[in-house]
């Protein structure tokens, strides 16, 4: 017996590819053939038995077949093709040929859109349950659970809006033409002002502020606003939903999380009574049974990767409360509208959803922490603002799952259970959380297209189904707490500067800038990782006013030892409209994260945290390629020849950039014993030159926390918004 083809054929619906098979499928004409027979899964084609010595039939032999069989699994069908016979049949190429190309035209790949929906006329669970019946079942169980609908249906439409329209993005950031511009010249906003963030009804005709900083954006937003605000900046954040609440669990190692502490922002006690579950190991591990030998891989154990279940909303919470304590305003349920940009500050133009209700004020800065949802970040940025994405959805379970499925003492930090499904590699998340809490998470690499956003909602109808394939449990018994989800965007950036998070008084961070490829993880734990670097450089301008788009712009965690993985994702992400062998993806997994397993520990822990270097790159690049040489043949039909090019300057430059931090490795402690002299004389060549220094630290993965200065203590005097 012998394997002759598997491929997927991207439906949930197997009966009726079972009935296609069986009923009209029509193999190529053959003179040997003598019969098709259906199967309880397929159907089989049996041959005259044909003598080796003679090639004359041969009555006494057992017939040969050609036995074609389905299964069904992550809400996909799957298909094979054997031959039980000791040599080729007749014509057998041209039968599977046929067989392939009529199933591709029968059952092509389909990308639905959610429904448009009117609230005012029915509820989110009635709007959407023809279309996504176990989303709106499983979403009615719990908490809020409309809110949250609506909210992943919301961020879904926003997000679309972006993909589908990437050269005429939304224009919310103008520049203000006369100096003596009037925001109660466009009504109708800027009549209406809530001061000190109430939710009262005073009325103002005139702008409030100043501040120095505005966040928009309150989960990573808040963490940076807090931070600013203790180093004595008026800081405002603005947030759409109620203040605190989050669609996403956090999680990071003790050793990142330090990070914070030693910047002042949580005390280590505080650090603790974050701390909803720690665990003890970590597991990596992709499906392989239809892989080749060489894309077997063993488990990959990380356990310092992810390892710490944080309180995410207590964190937020804490946050908040720090912020309000140094003198910070919070604007919950508040959305942004608009920005205008003036020679001497900015002009935020907002929503107050609960009365809909015009707000406006102003400040020296505007901070974009939208994320995936940010119109700012498209319109800087236009049809490149983010050239791949991970949708992501999950749930957050108290309960309800057998003895023995699952040891909260360990977390799933990737797996896979399947193939390529439906044009997406689905992968899975797991991480234990506060008592009997289990967050999940399943997303997949997406290829950003106009064509195939990348849905939530139906991924959420993916979640709940093949929730019990990936862990044994009856979804009915489970205890449905909250909904995980959003996007998590990812750049495939050649250099430092080609991307713009930066405008005049206007910078971004976190997935809004989105300067690095989601092979590794975003988010949170990027942004832990950068922000010493991004406090330092951004106190620094403000400090001397230095808030073009030119100094902005060089306020950005860019990375070179990460830019340089794009191509890996490339490699995960199934083209639109296009066909790969099921298996491919889980195969390219394998292989690599085979090699991380052969390493010592240290070296997979170094990767995933942002932190691997030339040297590991290279070795572990060089090993992938003698190991698996099909591997290069795969990445060359993934990417073809203009995405190899560009990937190529991302080596080159990340090459460069290793050897200069190599040459320059005394420039951050040079940079400091000249700050005193340089800093007031110079601001701006400080700047550029304080960027350089964390450029060949931070930006190859070697931060240097023992030149990190005590934030807010330099000489320079904050300047004041000109009146």
């Amino acid at each position: 017996m012998k394997e002759l083809l598997y491929i997927e054929i991207p439906t949930p619906d197997t009966a009726a590819v079972q009935a296609w098979l069986q009923q009209q499928f029509v193999p190529p004409i053959s003179t040997n053939l003598a019969a098709k027979y259906s199967t309880p899964d397929g159907f089989k084609l049996v041959f005259l038995p044909i003598s080796s010595n003679s090639g004359t039939p041969d009555n006494n032999a057992v017939p040969p077949e050609l036995v074609v069989f389905t299964w069904s699994v992550q809400r996909t069908t799957y298909l094979k093709a054997f031959r039980w016979a000791d040599r080729p049949l007749p014509q057998e190429a041209e039968i599977l040929q046929q067989l392939t190309q009529d199933l591709r035209q029968q059952f092509p790949q389909r990308y639905p859109e959610p429904p448009a929906i009117d609230l005012s006329q029915s509820s989110i669970f009635a709007a959407l349950a023809p279309y996504y019946p176990k989303t709106v079942h499983y979403f009615s169980k719990m908490s809020d659970g409309e809110a949250h609908l609506t909210r992943a249906y919301w961020w879904e439409q926003r997000w679309r809006e972006g993909v589908c329209n990437p050269q005429q993005p939304k224009q919310v950031v103008f520049r203000q033409k006369e100096q003596g511009f009037d925001v109660s010249a466009l009504p109708p906003w800027g009549q209406k002002n809530q001061p000190n963030g109430s939710k009262g009804t005073g009325e103002s005709s005139q702008p409030l502020g100043p501040f120095d900083l505005i966040y928009i954006g309150g989960a990573l937003g808040v963490i940076h606003a807090a931070v600013m605000a203790r180093l004595g900046y008026r800081v405002l954040l603005m947030e759409r939903l109620p203040f605190g609440r989050m669609n996403r669990e956090w999680n990071i190692s003790r050793a990142e999380f330090q990070g914070l502490i030693d910047l002042g922002l949580f005390t280590p006690a505080e650090f603790e009574s974050l701390i909803a579950c720690e665990y003890k190991d970590g597991f990596h591990k992709f499906f392989d049974a239809n892989n080749p030998p060489q894309a077997k891989a063993p488990i990959l154990h990380t356990p310092t990767v992810l390892n710490v279940a944080i309180d995410a909303e207590k964190l937020l919470k804490l946050c908040g409360e720090k912020l309000r304590a140094a003198g910070g305003e919070i604007w919950d349920e508040t959305e942004f509208v608009r920005a205008e940009v003036g020679e001497a500050q900015v002009t935020v133009l907002a929503n107050y959803l609960p009365t809909q209700t015009a707000k406006s004020v102003q400040g020296r800065l505007l901070v974009d922490a939208m994320g995936t949802a940010s119109p700012i970040a498209w319109q800087l940025n236009g049809g490149r603002a983010f050239d791949s994405v991970c949708p992501t959805v999950g749930a957050v379970i108290d309960g309800g799952f057998a003895a023995g499925v699952w040891d909260s003492d360990y977390g799933d930090v990737l797996n896979s259970h399947g193939d390529i499904s439906r044009g997406r590699q689905l992968i899975w998340e797991l991480f234990p959380g506060r008592g009997n809490e289990l967050t999940f998470y399943l997303f997949h690499y997406h290829q950003v297209h106009p064509q195939n956003p990348g849905s939530l909602l139906e991924m959420y109808e993916d979640f709940f189904t093949i929730l019990p394939e990936y862990r044994r449990c009856d979804p009915e018994h489970l205890v449905w707490k909250k909904p995980t989800f959003g996007y998590i965007p990812g750049h495939f950036s050649i250099k430092g500067n080609d991307r713009q998070v930066a405008f005049d008084r206007l910078v971004a961070i976190g997935d809004a800038a989105s300067l690095q490829s989601p092979l590794v993880f975003t988010g949170f734990g990027s942004l832990v990782r950068n922000l010493p670097r991004l406090t330092d450089l951004l106190d620094t301008a403000l400090r001397h006013d230095l808030l073009k788009a030119e100094h902005l712009n060089q306020i950005r965690a860019f990375q070179s030892n990460i830019a340089v993985t794009w191509l890996f994702s490339k490699g995960m992400m199934v083209p639109t409209g296009k066909f790969l062998p099921p298996e491919r993806v889980n195969a390219m997994l394998n292989t690599f994260f085979g090699i991380l397993a052969s390493e010592p520990p240290e070296v997979a822990d170094q990767f995933v945290k942002d932190r691997a270097g030339w040297v590991p790159f290279n070795r572990m690049a060089l090993k992938a390629a003698w190991r698996n040489p099909a591997l290069l043949l795969w990445i060359w039909e993934l990417a073809g020849p203009k995405d190899l090019l560009r990937w190529l300057g991302s080596y080159v430059n990340f090459t460069l950039t290793a050897l200069v931090s190599w040459l320059l490795s005394w420039l951050p402690g040079f940079a400091r014993s000249i700050q005193p002299w340089l800093e007031p004389r110079y601001p701006a060549l400080w700047l550029w030159l304080l960027a350089q220094s964390y450029a060949v630290t931070y930006g190859v993965g070697k931060p240097r926390p023992d030149l990190m200065p005590k934030l807010g203590k330099s000489p320079s005097i904050k300047t004041p918004i000109p009146s």
